[in-house]
């Protein structure tokens, strides 16, 4: 296998459209990403949105007949809309299988009775509300690790820099990762550098960036990226199977994130959305199945980080003293 950088990979079409005189022009080598996953990797993959037991149970078995291999497995509804023994179950089904889990984190904007959320200009979206849905989030997060999960998803700065310290300090488990959402993903160099130092080891940007706006991330962080290759509709609905081998080259170390665009949400999930959820949950590894294809077909599957890892290297981070100065 080739990597989505080496000689030997292709560009879609790329033979037909020269023979054409449509040539494109050869891709600049400053334009790569010279990082890499602990290990060599450049990419990992990602089944987000599966918010369940029995959801997972349908990821876990599709990957396994459609030969889909996943590194990290996310819920979006929330560790409080789960019981223990639901999270104990996805803890065990995960582990088994060297997969992380992910699960977000406690009260969110969209669903908080504020008003500004939900006008024109969507107010302050989905950070958490005031001190008390801060602490939600802190409470969801440590029943999370007590529980066995190792990963957090968050939506909200402040909540971020709360459960880094949090961890630096031990109140939670010191290989904690903290995931940052698609809800509120930096759309520069200078933000995504802010939530690296914030405490973020896997930082979500939207999926409309440009190709040289991930190079311009990728000159100032080597902080793992989220990317959704299919995104859902209200993140934008953007399918960008064919630009997978480019999106790896310019933006590793990359989680690729198979979503799915024309279905309808399922967040806060419960069982009246069961077959929903079960459905759209198959369907999303099947996306990824298609992306790995256009990998392999183009010659650019290669470099694809081991499955069981899960640690994001070695990252900069703002200096707790500084804060401990101001006291």
């Amino acid at each position: 296998m080739t990597d989505a950088s080496s000689p030997t990979s292709r560009r879609p079409a790329e033979q037909v459209l020269a023979a054409l005189g449509l040539s494109a022009p050869a891709p600049a080598p400053a334009d790569a990403s010279p990082h890499t996953f602990p290990g060599g990797g450049r990419w990992r993959t990602e089944i987000p949105s599966c918010e369940g037991p029995e959801a997972l149970a349908v990821v876990l078995a599709e990957a396994e007949r459609l030969d889909v291999p996943v590194h990290r497995i996310s819920q979006g509804s929330g560790v409080w809309m789960l019981t223990d023994a639901e999270i104990t179950d996805m803890v065990a089904a995960t582990a088994e299988r060297a997969i992380e889990l992910c699960l977000f984190t406690g009260p969110r904007g969209t669903w908080d009775i504020g008003g500004s959320v939900r006008s024109d200009s969507r107010g302050a979206g989905p950070r958490a509300r005031g001190h008390d849905a801060v602490a939600g989030c802190v409470e969801d997060a440590v029943r999370a690790t007590e529980l066995g999960v190792k990963c957090l998803l968050v939506a909200d700065e402040g909540v971020l820099w709360t459960l880094h310290r949090a961890r630096l300090m031990g109140l939670l488990p010191a290989d904690t990762t903290l995931k940052v959402s698609a809800l509120i993903g930096p759309v520069n160099p200078a933000s995504y550098a802010v939530y690296e130092r914030l405490g973020a080891d896997s930082i979500n940007v939207p999926s409309d960036l440009t190709l040289d706006h991930l190079t311009g991330i990728r000159r100032v962080s080597a902080a793992p990226m989220d990317m959704y290759i299919e995104a859902p509709d209200d993140l934008g609905g953007h399918v960008r199977m064919y630009e997978v081998a480019e999106l790896i080259r310019r933006g590793a170390p990359l989680y690729l994130k198979f979503g799915l665009s024309r279905a309808p949400g399922i967040y806060p999930y419960g069982t009246h959305l069961r077959a929903l959820a079960l459905d759209t949950a198959r369907e999303r590894v099947r996306r990824g199945r298609l992306a790995l294809d256009l990998l392999a077909r183009h010659g650019a599957d290669g470099a694809m980080a081991s499955l069981g890892s899960r640690l994001p290297g070695l990252l900069h981070r703002f200096d707790l003293n500084d804060e401990k100065n101001e006291d």
